[in-house]
């Protein structure tokens, strides 16, 4: 296998590395595989996952991108063929736990679609993002799938069809970015993101994730009540009242 993902648990956070730096971190779909079982399973040692790329890359891509075999697949074998890919984009949806994406570098066709699927993405200032599939003559309604809901149809359209590589800054308009980072301050502004993130009980943690993943596809009504029911649920259960009255303690 070229490549692989490289995870490193500390206290609550578990830290995932796209390690194929040779080829600018493009992932292969033995990685893609690798990726989502490591997604799936997170939550049950980590309250919290990190996701970057070794070296200066995120994620270049996928390593098959502009390769053609002699034979074309039947549509139900390409259909099969690209199952791994869509499991490892909804593995990050599924994940109960947030996962935040840490990006230097490129973060190219499938590293564009991963970043937009990390609940929240830093970015380096001299990140660049960009979906150059159609100028390898393939249709990428794979990346689309994952930033369909990140961004609005009219960006998704104009990245895909000019090809475009735009900046952190711009990708942070188009809702692809939380936060914008001078290069030097990436890796203190993850700490300090986590930190604060992990003083929060993990039932609230699991709490918010649950209902981003949920809500924006409700009607309003719906999303109100389950709104109010997870405010209910979580705010009463033993791991909140615990720090409740922890917090309690210390301002006395």
């Amino acid at each position: 296998m070229s490549g692989r993902i490289t995870r490193n648990l500390q206290g609550r956070c578990l830290t995932l590395i796209i390690d194929n730096e040779e080829h600018g971190n493009a992932v292969s779909d033995d990685m893609a595989r690798e990726l989502a079982d490591l997604l799936d399973a997170a939550a049950d040692e980590a309250d919290l996952v990190v996701l970057t790329g070794a070296g200066g890359d995120f994620c270049s891509g996928r390593m098959s991108m502009g390769k053609r075999s002699g034979v074309q697949p039947q549509a139900l074998d390409r259909r099969r063929k690209t199952e791994v890919i869509f499991r490892c984009y909804d593995a990050f949806r599924a994940s109960p736990v947030p996962v935040i994406g840490v990006v230097r570098g490129r973060a190219h066709g499938f590293g564009y679609a991963i970043a937009g699927l990390c609940d929240i993405t830093l970015a380096a200032s001299s990140a660049t993002f960009q979906i150059p599939e159609m100028a390898h003559n393939i249709l990428p309604t794979m990346v689309m799938s994952a930033l369909i809901d990140r961004m609005s149809a009219k960006e998704l359209a104009y990245l895909v069809y000019s090809n475009r590589e735009i900046d952190a800054a711009t990708a942070r308009t188009y809702g692809v970015v939380s936060e914008v980072v001078p290069d030097a301050g990436l890796e203190a502004a993850c700490e300090t993101l986590t930190t604060a993130m992990l003083k929060t009980p993990r039932a609230a943690l699991m709490g918010v994730k649950e209902y981003l993943r949920s809500a924006p596809d409700m009607p309003m009504r719906g999303a109100v009540d389950f709104a109010q029911n997870l405010h209910a649920t979580i705010n009463s259960s033993n791991e909140m009242l615990k720090q409740q009255d922890h917090a309690t303690k210390d301002q006395q």
